[in-house]
């Protein structure tokens, strides 16, 4: 796929801020006066949000672990066919919410999926790999302290969402070049400062 932008993926626990740091780095870029694209996983497409929908509703209880797969999966096709190949040779940057390494996390370490997330991963993203990937880290009991309801995925045991750090952990060990922690234990005005701290060197 030819690529003209810079792919930058934002990932992190749930309540960590990962909204707020987005609008920051929207912001940021205005003022650079490069061009930008920012989107969301899942969604983002007609198709994406409605199995966005079925994801994150309270009343899915029986939703499989492999189902739960699938449909992120899904959802991430679609947004790289029907926007990210087009998108990728007009903006100067692409930003988006999350893409394969939270289902690496979420579903291969979290939810114990293992070694079948790594191959559906790198099968399904077609090709498509973030430049940089910033991690929001926060302890997961902070995070969850942070939210005023929670969906299906945030309603889950805390066991699941340390579990799901220690995701984040590991693959920032393994790729190291490619994906960079964020201390997101603060005040936003002192996570504004480390993210623009990892995007001035790209910038």
């Amino acid at each position: 796929m030819k690529k003209k932008s810079f792919f930058i993926s934002i990932e992190g626990l749930e309540g960590s801020g990962k909204s707020s740091v987005i609008k920051f780095i929207e912001k940021l870029l205005r003022k650079k006066k490069v061009s930008f694209k920012v989107y969301r996983e899942p969604g983002s497409t007609k198709i994406g949000e409605k199995i966005r929908e079925i994801l994150l509703d309270n009343k899915n209880k029986k939703l499989s672990p492999h189902t739960e797969l699938l449909l992120y999966l899904a959802a991430r096709t679609q947004l790289i066919e029907e926007k990210l190949e087009r998108d990728f040779k007009k903006f100067d940057f692409i930003i988006c919410d999350r893409f394969f390494d939270s289902t690496l996390a979420y579903q291969g370490f979290a939810l114990g999926l293992g070694k079948i997330v790594e191959e559906s991963v790198k099968m399904f993203s077609l090709g498509v790999i973030p430049n940089l990937t910033l991690v929001l880290d926060v302890l997961p009991k902070l995070g969850l302290s942070r939210l005023k309801s929670k969906d299906r995925i945030e309603s889950r045991a805390l066991s699941f969402h340390n579990r799901l750090r220690n995701g984040y952990l590991a693959l920032a060990k393994k790729y190291p070049r490619r994906i960079k922690m964020i201390d997101a234990t603060d005040s936003l005005p002192k996570i504004y400062q480390r993210v623009q701290k990892q995007l001035e060197k790209v910038l």
